[in-house]
């Protein structure tokens, strides 16, 4: 795969908690903990919106549909740590490296095209209630969560395979807890000039779209609820239709934007 001072490697070192050994039993039950809460609350929500009739609607459809993205986003990159802080050895192997940037960047980008999706489907129903039924029929549900999906895939093979095209330095070591592509860049010995412009490219859009498409679709409910009669209880009965989702749109972005912090700073500080 490579020559000279490149070749291929077998496994990478995960060394985003390797650093403090005498906690790892601390971290091991953290992080089951709240996995299982995880799973359990999104098995839960899945499982309900299956299984009662009442709840087939637009919303709870992209609902059950962001709960199984939740559940493979946390499973794809969660399961590996725990395993690794279970046995004390902090490496992965190179197919299972790839396999894992491939599943955390399809359903992480799921995660956020679904938002985007359910922001829409509240600017629909606030905004424009009376075409509703028509721009938001299960056939439109359908398609739109199908194009996100299809959409993710393709972003996440793309990376992937650019990512198996490189060779990696015989340390190996990733800086992170888990194979992510900036991590993996730099531990690469092959030029890389490529896989950052796509990217920046590919992947900035893949991010800022469907930021944008919520931001723009809230902005416009907000407006269209500030217009409401402030009596008869219009305007409560709008903003408590999408508080919830408004709720976890503020919880997933900040999460990213504290994530990208932390690596920042681990960078920073290597």
């Amino acid at each position: 795969m490579g020559h000279g001072n490149q070749t291929s490697v077998s496994e990478f070192l995960l060394r985003g908690l390797s650093q403090w050994p005498e906690h790892q039993h601390l971290f091991f039950g953290l992080f089951l903990s709240m996995y299982l809460v995880t799973m359990a609350g999104n098995i839960l929500i899945f499982l309900a919106i299956v299984s009662e009739a009442r709840l087939h609607t637009p919303m709870y459809f992209f609902l059950a549909s962001l709960s199984f993205a939740d559940i493979g986003l946390s499973s794809s990159t969660v399961l590996k740590m725990l395993f690794n802080l279970y046995t004390q050895h902090h490496t992965i192997s190179y197919t299972g490296c790839l396999t894992q940037l491939y599943f955390f960047l399809s359903f992480g980008d799921m995660d956020s095209f679904l938002l985007a999706v359910m922001a829409y489907d509240r600017y629909m129903a606030i905004c424009h209630p009376l075409h509703y039924g028509t721009a938001m029929s299960p056939r439109v549900c359908v398609v739109l969560v199908s194009v996100c999906w299809v959409i993710t895939n393709l972003h996440a093979l793309l990376h992937t395979l650019l990512m198996a095209k490189l060779s990696f330095c015989v340390l190996g070591e990733i800086s992170h807890f888990f194979c992510d592509i900036s991590p993996l860049l730099k531990v690469s010995c092959s030029d890389t000039h490529i896989n950052e412009l796509m990217v920046f490219v590919v992947g900035g859009p893949i991010m800022t779209v469907p930021f944008l498409c919520t931001l723009v679709s809230y902005i416009c409910i907000v407006y269209t609820i500030l217009r409401m009669p402030s009596s008869g209880g219009g305007r409560s009965k709008a903003f408590s239709t999408c508080s919830s989702h408004l709720s976890v749109v503020c919880t997933f972005y900040g999460l990213i934007m504290m994530m990208k912090h932390a690596i920042l700073y681990r960078e920073m500080t290597d």
